[in-house]
């Protein structure tokens, strides 16, 4: 067995591990069943990676983020690491060799879908892997009150149990309340051996705060200019990211969007432009964000309030990995707390609702009662509540609640790049380049930029290769479906849109078995956690800092001193906002809120009402314009 410290400087080049991350490896290497609790920045797939890497044999990690599996086995592969991946959108062919090359092939690393760990195939391959960890990545989809839960997750246990000489299990994630850490130990089985790792929730160089503002677009470009340096901006329309960063832009601001509905190779190379820093602001939805470690982003600000405290922590955890001071901002006024609790309640379904949205999905996709087990369908979700004139928020809740109760299994977003295998031999190849100068500029573009196409299933980009054999893109797409129909090669387009996979035939949607206790429930832990949301932003009592590691779990945390709510408690006095407001001045006039901006003391409300005293005593005074004056 080779030193956790040795791979590690190996492949990543660290010369040490982060904190925990090595009491984590050594537990899984000894063969224990592990729970890693790690906030984001933790550095989670070290921990499963390495030990690994220490052992012999293959190690199965399920994810349930296509993507992400995707970025892991390319980062590995670049690092000289055998490992691939299976999902959902992969054909029963690529599979198959897939399977093969882990059996056969000295593969280090399977990325699975828990969707496929149940397949026929993966069953009977199975017994013929030498496994010797299985990683279960973002474990929280395993507990149901988790807030991303996935029913597939609960199949994992019994995949492990049939595994010969039953490998350890290392399940980790990076947002899970108390509640939810001991369900992930029950769902997969832990045995008494098993070890629990918790990193503290606190970030110690990561400032929460809280802003009430009536302009958001202004304060933004405020918050820029006064926080040099890279930053995220998340906003939940996919027009108003690029409206947003179109603004910034205008203001002087090197600024692009990011969201789910762009092609991958535009996704790719938004996301590159960012990393690298020629692009220093990033506007984007929550599809932006998994897998991502870029260690410098300074200012991570949110111009709609998320829906769970979960979701802000991992969202706002992505500035300041690299240790310095980075600051995480969350915009509001004071309705938007109410009506984020309205809108996520008056979204969720009924059972009759439920029942519609089943019954209307099975007719999209022209399913008779008793077909579709097993099968999956891309669809795209607006052009579906579009035609029936459904409420998208509540469709999802209903689909949702579908997948919980295991009726069909759902993936938004879901992408994968397009895929070629050529299977002409030598001689048809030769052929095929002497049909024109378009056909020769094809194959030897393919045969230049791509290796192991005849033996197995390669990732390609149609733009690419378009420029390099100077054909446009459509000729380079209806070329590849002609060799995919005369049977020279297999071309896989890429798939973009949301995968619904029936776990049980389709029937009619009056049967469905759906219990009112079961909605109760859901309802109440969607009550639950937007009321918490809304709290934390309402409560400018509470360090945010604490607010949020008592939510998770944490004892007697202490106070952050730099959040809004630290930073009115240290200077939030009235001698202290008039000194400084009178300053402020008798250099020039100012609006109310262009003074609150400037004084920027974390206490909005007692500079208001400073200005009303002064105002009313007289040492101060307002001019036609709304401008204030000192007298």
């Amino acid at each position: 067995m080779k030193d956790p410290k040795a791979v590690l400087q190996q492949y990543w080049g660290y010369p040490d591990f982060r904190p925990l991350q090595e009491d984590i490896v050594r537990s899984a290497l000894a063969g224990n069943d592990t729970l890693a609790l790690m906030p984001t920045g933790g550095g989670k797939s070290i921990c499963f990676q390495v030990p690994a890497l220490c052992m012999e044999g293959l190690c199965i990690v399920v994810s349930p983020l296509i993507a992400l599996m995707g970025d892991q086995v390319q980062n590995l592969q670049q690092r000289g690491v055998k490992a691939l991946y299976l999902h959902s959108g992969m054909k029963y062919s690529e599979i198959d060799t897939a399977l093969d090359n882990c059996i056969y092939g000295d593969y280090k690393f399977l990325y699975v879908s828990p969707e496929r760990l149940q397949s026929e195939l993966f069953q009977a391959r199975l017994p013929k892997m030498n496994i010797c960890l299985v990683a279960v990545d973002e474990s929280h989809c395993i507990s149901q009150w988790g807030y991303d839960f996935r029913p597939p997750y609960l199949q994992i246990a019994d995949v492990v149990e049939k595994i010969e000489n039953r490998p350890p299990v290392l399940a980790v994630t990076a947002t899970a309340t108390p509640r939810v850490a001991d369900d992930i130990a029950e769902k997969l089985r832990f045995r008494k051996q098993s070890n629990r790792f918790q990193m503290s929730f606190k970030r110690e160089n990561l400032g929460y705060v809280v802003v009430e503002t009536t302009n958001k677009h202004t304060k933004l470009l405020q918050i820029l200019k006064k926080i040099p340096g890279s930053s995220v901006v998340y906003l939940r329309s996919r027009n108003g990211c690029a409206q947003l960063a179109n603004f910034l832009t205008q203001h002087g601001i090197s600024a692009d969007y990011y969201h789910a509905g762009l092609a991958p190779e535009q996704r790719t190379q938004k996301q590159e432009s960012w990393t690298i820093g020629k692009t220093r602001v990033i506007v984007a939805t929550n599809a932006f964000g998994m897998g991502i470690d870029k260690p410098d982003v300074r200012s991570v600000v949110h111009m709609d309030l998320p829906d769970s405290l979960e979701a802000y922590f991992q969202e706002a955890g992505r500035g300041g990995r690299d240790g310095d001071t980075a600051w995480a901002v969350l915009l509001t006024n004071r309705v938007e707390a109410m009506v984020m609790v309205e809108r996520n309640l008056n979204a969720f379904p009924n059972l009759e609702e439920v029942r519609k949205v089943y019954q209307a999905m099975g007719n999209y996709l022209m399913l008779a009662n008793g077909s579709g087990e097993g099968q999956e369908y891309i669809i795209d979700i607006q052009a579906f509540c579009s035609k029936y004139n459904f409420q998208i928020p509540k469709t999802l809740q209903a689909l949702k609640i579908l997948e919980r109760q295991d009726y069909i299994s759902l993936t938004e977003d879901l992408w994968s790049p397009s895929q070629l295998h050529l299977k002409a031999d030598h001689a048809t190849v030769y052929q095929l380049q002497f049909r024109n100068q378009k056909w020769e500029n094809l194959m030897g573009t393919l045969l230049r930029s791509y290796g192991g196409l005849n033996s197995q299933y390669v990732k390609i980009d149609e733009q690419v290769i378009a420029k390099r054999s100077k054909l446009n893109y459509g000729e380079v797409v209806d070329m590849l479906k002609e060799l995919d129909k005369s049977n020279y090669a297999v071309y896989q387009p890429k798939k973009q849109g949301s995968s619904i996979r029936y776990t049980r035939a389709k029937q009619e949607a009056r049967y469905l078995r759906i219990e009112d206790a079961f909605l109760k429930d859901r309802y109440e832990d969607l009550k639950f956690r937007v009321t918490q949301m809304a709290q934390y932003v309402t409560d400018d009592t509470l360090c945010r800092s604490i607010a949020l590691v008592q939510y998770f779990g944490e004892k007697h945390p202490t106070k952050c001193g730099k959040c809004d709510v630290c930073k009115r408690e240290n200077k939030g006095n009235t001698t202290t906002i008039e000194k400084e407001a009178l300053a402020l001045l008798q250099q020039h006039p100012y609006t109310i809120e262009e003074l609150v901006d400037a004084l920027d003391n974390g206490n909005p409300k007692l500079t208001i009402e400073w200005v009303r005293q002064a105002l009313d005593s007289g040492r101060i005074r307002q001019t036609t314009d709304g401008k204030l004056k000192q007298n």
